[in-house]
C-alpha cells in the first residue's frame, strides 16, 4: 500500500508529457551533435584545403573560431533563451547552423578560406544554444525521472558519433558530380558567380568542390531539428527563490576545488581537441592515409566521447569522484602515449578513443565538483566563469593544433599534451591526499551524482 501511494505520488508530480519531451530533446540533441560532427571530422580538411599555400598552419583556425564564437554567443543566448523562451530560441539559432552550412559551402565554390571562417562564426551561434538541450530535459522531468532524462539526452552524442562521420564520408566527393547536372551547375554560378564553373582549371584540384556536397547537406540537418523542437512542450521555468547573497568571482576562483575543477574541464577538452583536430591533418598529410580513414577515427573517437556517459555517474558514485579525474587523466596519458608509437590506422584510432573517453571522465567529474564549490545565487556566475575558461582554451588549443601539426608534426603533438595533463594530476592529487583542501561533500562519493544531475 505504501510503495503504491509512492508511485501514485511520483507519477502525480511528473509533469505533462515528461517522457515524450525528453526524447523530442534526446533527437534534438543527437540532430545538433551530427552538425557539429561533421563539422568537427571536416574543419581541419577543409582549412587545409582552402589556407593559402604559404598558410597552412591556418588549417584548424577555422575550428578554433567556431569555439571563440560559442564563447561569444554564450550570454546573448542565454538571454534570448530568457526574453523568448526556449522554443523560439532553439528555432531562432538553427537558422544561424542552417546559414553557416550555407556558407561553407559557398566558401568552398568561391576557394575563400577567409568566408569559411566566417561559416565557423555563424555557425558558432547554433553551438551555443544547442548546449542548453539538456538543461532544458532537466526542466521537463520530474525530480525523480531528471538524472535519466539528462543521461538520455547525452545519448543523443553516441547517436550523432555515427551519423556526423558517416554523412562526411559518403558526400564530401558529391557536389562534383552534382556540378555536371546543368541545373545544379547553373544555381551554383548564379549564386556563387560564374568562377565556380571552373575550379578545375583555377586551383589545379582534381576534386575542387570536395566537401561542399557535406555542408549541403548539413544545412538540412537544422531545418529537420526545428520541426521536431517545435513539438516540445516547455514548462514554464519559475523564477528562482535565492535567499543568500552571492560571494565575489575572486572568492569563488580562491575555493582550492573550484580551481582543480575548472582545472579539469578546461584541460580535459583542450587536450581532446587539440588531438582530434591534429588527427586528421596527419593522418592524411604526413602518414598518406586516406580521408575515408579519418572520418572513421573521429566516428569511434566521438564514441568513445558520448558512450562513458551512460556509466560514467555510477562509476563516480562507486569509486569516488576525485578517483574517476585521476582516470580520466591517465586515459589522456594513455592517448598520448599510443599516439607516440606511430602513425597507422589503429595507432590513431585507440590514441582518439581513449583521449574522447578521457574528456568524458574529466568533463563530467569536473562538472560534478564544481558544483559542489557553489551556493544556488552563484551558479550563473559560476558556470559562466568556467565555460568561458573552458570555451577559450578549447579555441588555443584547437588553432594550435594546426600550427604544431603542420609545423612539427604528429609526435610532438603527442608531445605536448603530457606536461598539461601531469600539471592537472598534481592538482587533483593535491586536492585528494590534503585534508580539508576538497568540499567536505567530495568526500562521499554517493553524493556527488545527485549534487551533479540537478544541473
Amino acid at each position: 500500500m505504501t510503495q503504491d501511494a509512492t508511485q501514485t505520488a511520483t507519477q502525480a508530480a511528473a509533469p505533462p508529457h515528461m517522457k515524450r519531451n525528453v526524447g523530442l530533446l534526446a533527437t534534438c540533441q543527437a540532430l545538433f551533435n551530427t552538425s557539429t560532427g561533421v563539422m568537427l571530422a571536416v574543419s581541419a580538411l577543409v582549412g587545409f584545403k582552402l589556407a593559402p599555400e604559404s598558410q597552412k598552419w591556418l588549417a584548424t583556425t577555422p575550428h578554433a573560431v567556431q569555439w571563440i564564437s560559442t564563447a561569444c554567443f554564450a550570454i546573448p543566448v542565454a538571454i534570448m533563451m530568457r526574453r523568448l523562451g526556449r522554443k523560439n530560441a532553439f528555432v531562432f539559432s538553427a537558422l544561424f547552423g542552417i546559414a553557416g552550412a550555407l556558407v561553407a559551402a559557398g566558401s568552398i565554390f568561391w576557394q575563400n578560406f577567409w568566408v569559411f571562417m566566417l561559416a565557423t562564426i555563424i555557425f558558432g551561434g547554433f553551438t551555443a544554444a544547442s548546449q542548453h538541450y539538456r538543461f532544458a530535459a532537466a526542466e521537463v522531468a520530474s525530480e525523480a525521472f531528471r538524472s535519466r532524462s539528462i543521461s538520455l539526452v547525452i545519448g543523443g552524442g553516441v547517436v550523432a558519433a555515427i551519423l556526423g562521420p558517416e554523412i562526411a564520408k559518403w558526400t564530401h566527393t558529391v557536389a562534383s558530380s552534382w556540378m555536371e547536372q546543368d541545373a545544379f551547375s547553373r544555381a551554383v554560378a548564379f549564386i556563387c558567380g560564374p568562377g565556380a564553373l571552373n575550379l578545375g582549371s583555377g586551383v589545379g584540384d582534381a576534386d575542387p568542390y570536395q566537401f561542399a556536397g557535406t555542408f549541403l547537406v548539413v544545412a538540412l540537418v537544422p531545418i529537420v531539428l526545428i520541426g521536431i523542437v517545435s513539438m516540445v512542450r516547455f514548462p514554464p521555468v519559475p523564477e528562482p527563490d535565492f535567499n543568500e547573497p552571492p560571494r565575489t568571482a575572486g572568492q569563488l576562483l580562491g575555493q582550492p576545488g573550484f580551481i582543480v575543477a575548472v582545472m579539469c574541464a578546461v584541460i580535459g577538452w583542450g587536450i581532446m581537441v587539440f588531438m582530434m583536430a591534429a588527427t586528421p591533418l596527419a593522418m592524411t598529410a604526413q602518414f598518406g592515409l586516406t580521408t575515408e580513414n579519418a572520418m572513421l577515427v573521429t566516428q569511434l573517437h566521438m564514441l568513445g566521447m558520448f558512450a562513458p556517459s551512460f556509466v560514467t555517474g555510477w562509476l563516480i558514485a562507486r569509486y569516488g569522484l576525485l578517483n574517476i579525474l585521476l582516470c580520466g587523466l591517465a586515459l589522456s596519458t594513455m592517448a598520448a602515449l599510443v599516439g607516440l608509437t606511430g602513425g597507422t590506422m589503429t595507432q590513431f584510432l585507440v590514441a582518439n578513443v581513449f583521449v574522447g573517453s578521457g574528456w568524458n571522465f574529466l568533463f563530467v567529474g569536473g562538472t560534478a565538483l564544481l558544483t559542489h564549490c557553489y551556493r544556488p545565487v552563484e551558479r550563473e556566475k559560476a558556470q559562466g566563469i568556467n565555460d568561458f575558461l573552458v570555451f577559450g582554451t578549447v579555441a588555443i588549443f584547437s588553432g594550435a593544433a594546426g600550427w604544431v601539426q603542420t609545423g612539427f608534426g604528429w609526435t610532438t603533438v603527442c608531445i605536448v599534451m603530457l606536461p598539461f595533463i601531469a600539471i592537472v594530476a598534481v592538482a587533483v592529487a593535491w586536492l585528494k591526499f590534503t585534508p580539508g583542501a576538497a568540499p567536505d561533500s567530495v568526500s562521499d562519493a554517493r553524493r556527488a551524482i545527485p549534487a551533479a544531475a540537478a544541473e
